[in-house]
């Protein structure tokens, strides 16, 4: 049974990758949306950081749950 807590931690782990890749996506975008176009860097700025703490608030979560699993023998 412990084997179970293990893999639903690693599977916590895969999703807190994808977030980590979200969060390279959203930085990525907005370098390339300002480098375009400097003027925007404003407008730009305050969905950049919404969308960041959105992707992020995701792998916190997991982390937790994982935490949680881990913890709860």
């Amino acid at each position: 049974m412990d084997s179970m807590l293990y893999i639903g931690a690693g599977m916590c782990a895969i999703s807190m990758m994808a977030a980590a890749w979200g969060v390279s996506q959203i930085w990525t975008t907005i370098i390339t949306t300002v480098g375009r176009n400097p003027q925007v860097k404003k407008d730009v700025d305050v969905y950049g950081w919404a969308g960041f703490a959105a992707v992020e608030a995701i792998a916190l979560y997991a982390l937790v749950i994982a935490l949680v699993m881990l913890t709860g023998n």
